[in-house]
């Protein structure tokens, strides 16, 4: 197969200076557009909550009365929030989300190709910065850039590096989806001890992800008791407690479940899709681990991550970008261009979607148009599967 890779440049400062004008304009089209960053508020909310000692999930914050939905651990982490007025603490997040976009690539990059020029991480970062995930990301000042850095961290450094998978223990105390991983490297460090092949770097990465995430989990039950004692026993189970599940902006296998069958509770359905799907995507996952395919099988644990959860906003999508990466590098230029425009294209935002829940009455086409996200991620692990189990039958 030929491997295409992205243009070699000496012009480094010029890749820089690329970066800068896209990120410039994008910060200028940010302000015209007059974005909230209601997230980053939010988050701002549950830190002064716990700096005052309040009720962090008896919290309604903004305008839009928003509910603590993500683990008592990440409260403490926005408690610096609260030592910022709003104007420098919104500067600050932007700052710090457009450098975790240069990281997300430049990590995405190792990721396909083991290696990465800076040059060409400037430069695909200008470009990836007006995706919509990344937009709405940086619209809301959320965290899943630094999320999908920190697990990429983990799993792009050398083989058998006795911290892998600090980065995914931290990530999954911040928010639960990122815990998939963890099982990732458990399942595939089976699979070697099966086949007599070299498990215990798998094994420990996976030991390492959970005793990160117990360590973080643990010390934040001893800082917030109450706290910590209410998500773990209630608002863990609450799945409609982030939004409707039929809210075009899930891109979960529940949202477009529940979109097609016009309900705001899927769950019959839901539940034995998620399952399969997890199953099939962990499989594949596996699989390309074992086959030395790490970029493949990262992405498709990513992917598998965001169908299952109950809740997968469209800015969680953050992962199109070294998905895009991935598909490029493989040779196929097309496939990739088709996969960069839908999430570039901004179409589940061109059905209904505002108040009044007219999500649960969309037509044939509108279900289509909210439902991209999630096809173009059933379309990868579908034909990843098809391409291992006939790799396996030549083999």
């Amino acid at each position: 197969m030929t491997v295409l890779a992205l243009p070699r440049t000496r012009h480094a400062p010029a890749a820089l200076g690329a970066c800068l004008l896209s990120f410039a304009a994008f910060v200028i089209a940010q302000r015209v557009a007059d974005v909230s960053m209601i997230d980053l508020m939010v988050y701002r909310a549950e830190g002064w909550t716990v700096r005052t000692g309040g009720d962090l999930y008896a919290l309604r914050a903004t305008y839009a009365d928003l509910p603590t939905t993500y683990p008592p651990f990440a409260a403490l982490l926005f408690l610096p929030l609260t030592f910022l007025d709003v104007v420098t603490m919104k500067v600050a997040a932007t700052l710090a989300n457009l450098a975790l976009v240069v990281a997300l690539v430049h990590l995405s990059l190792r990721l396909v190709r083991r290696h990465a020029r800076v040059e060409h991480a400037l430069w695909v970062a200008a470009v990836a910065v007006w995706c919509e995930p990344v937009w709405t990301t940086l619209r809301y000042g959320q965290v899943n850039l630094l999320l999908a850095v920190l697990v990429l961290w983990d799993l792009t450094r050398r083989p058998g590096h006795r911290w892998v998978g600090v980065g995914i223990g931290v990530a999954a105390a911040i928010k639960l989806t990122p815990a998939l991983f963890a099982v990732f490297l458990l399942c595939t460090g089976l699979a070697q001890l099966a086949r007599g092949g070299a498990w215990r770097p798998w094994v420990r990465g996976a030991c390492v992800a959970v005793g990160s995430f117990v360590t973080a989990t643990v010390v934040t039950a001893v800082v917030l008791p109450r706290d910590s004692r209410h998500f773990w026993t209630r608002m863990v189970f609450e799945s409609n407690r982030p939004g409707h599940a039929e809210e075009t902006g899930n891109q979960s296998l529940r949202g477009v479940l529940a979109r097609l069958l016009h309900t705001g509770d899927p769950s019959a359905w839901w539940v034995p899709a998620a399952a399969v799907t997890a199953l099939v995507g962990l499989a594949v996952a596996v699989a390309a681990a074992l086959r030395g395919r790490r970029a493949q099988a990262v992405v498709a644990c990513a992917l598998t991550a965001l169908l299952i959860s109950p809740v997968s906003w469209s800015h969680h999508w953050v992962w199109c970008v070294p998905l895009v990466l991935l598909v490029w590098e493989s040779g196929r230029t097309r496939a990739a261009a088709a996969t960069a425009l839908v999430f570039c294209a901004y179409a589940l935002w061109w059905v209904p979607h505002a108040d009044g829940r007219p999500e649960l009455h969309q037509n044939p086409g509108q279900s289509a148009l909210s439902a991209l996200y999630v096809a173009v991620a059933c379309a990868f692990l579908g034909y990843a599967a098809v391409r291992l189990w006939r790799t396996s039958r030549t083999a």
